[in-house]
């Protein structure tokens, strides 16, 4: 098998086969394109989300704690804990693991959420470092939000650039290639992204605005993100790409490994369907947060705008990330 996510289809039929118990409490259950599942607690709802880090050799510390925090921003919650599971190759030292915990313990103290538990092990199974983190949320009762509630009309919205994580990513994995066509400045530039990855704060704002739908943009960049919330919610998407906010380093750095910013990892970006684009733009704006209108929820299928052509979108077999020349 390639590497990645599993395609839409294979997901689909994997959960659609393997759900024998359902309960009453569990009020948002595994699906394509939730990120989270929501249980019932009776005053409040807590919401849990899991994710590995498996595309990236640098930061990966920081990179665990603001991606799966982020799928519990994506529910309009707040993050409170997380558990973490390392898995590290028996070529690794003591030093690398303890570098590694650092990270994670500095960057969840920046957002206010504690280390709870987890594992820590090394093993022949795996050739570098893998780190897989569960994260504990919580929120009002009736008050989180599904990836399935977007509608017909909406606005579709994204939070700063695309391809955020994917750039930090090839320029600290891929420094010395990427000086022949990157200068200084950016590829300082493109190492600082890692700061922006968190979507904490629009989470917070889309979940106060009431909005349909939100979803962090990871593994299959924008359209990955799209295709998703286009399923769980029985929907389908039609977006314009002049209207798509990108960085010119994204640009260059996918000019260079022939690759799509639009199905590139997106870490930073949240991915917002509601009735009011105009007016929760405003809220993010106020809050130094760059939003985009890019399109609108339709009733089928995916389209793209391209110099005024209406191209149809396949769903992303897997992300750019590994598809890189």
């Amino acid at each position: 098998m390639k590497e990645g996510k599993l395609d839409f289809d294979d997901l689909k039929n994997i959960i659609l086969n393997n759900k024998t118990i359902k309960r009453n409490e569990v009020k948002v259950r595994n699906d394509v394109g939730e990120d989270c599942s929501i249980i019932d607690f009776g005053d409040c709802e807590g919401i849990f989300s899991t994710d590995p880090i498996t595309g990236a050799n640098q930061n990966v510390g920081k990179l665990a704690v603001h991606v799966n925090c982020n799928d519990i921003a994506s529910s309009g919650g707040e993050p409170i804990g997380i558990l973490i599971t390392i898995l590290a190759p028996t070529s690794s030292s003591i030093e690398e693991i303890n570098t590694i915990m650092h990270e994670i313990d500095e960057e969840a103290a920046k957002i206010g959420v504690e280390i709870i538990g987890g594992h820590t092990e090394v093993t022949s199974a795996v050739n570098r470092m893998v780190i897989s983190v569960t994260v504990i949320g919580k929120n009002k009762k009736g008050k989180s939000i599904k990836t399935a509630g977007a509608q017909l009309g909406d606005d579709i919205i994204v939070t700063k650039a695309m391809g955020l994580e994917g750039t930090h990513i090839l320029i600290n994995d891929y420094e010395e290639r990427l000086k022949n066509v990157l200068s200084k400045e950016e590829i300082d530039f493109g190492k600082s992204l890692i700061d922006k990855i968190s979507v904490l704060e629009e989470g917070k704002i889309g979940g106060e605005f009431g909005v349909n739908s939100m979803h962090d943009i990871t593994e299959g960049g924008l359209l990955g993100g799209l295709f998703e919330v286009a399923m769980a919610s029985d929907k389908g998407f039609k977006i314009f790409k002049d209207k798509i906010p990108i960085f010119d380093i994204t640009k260059k750095v996918c000019e260079e490994f022939q690759i799509d910013p639009l199905r590139l990892i997106s870490s930073g970006s949240m991915l917002i369907i509601t009735k009011n684009g105009e007016e929760l733009i405003k809220k993010l704006n106020y809050k130094g947060i760059d939003g985009s209108i890019i399109g609108t929820i339709c009733e089928k299928d995916g389209i793209l705008v391209e110099d005024n052509k209406e191209i149809k979108v396949k769903p992303p077999k897997r992300d750019e990330l590994f598809n890189i020349k």
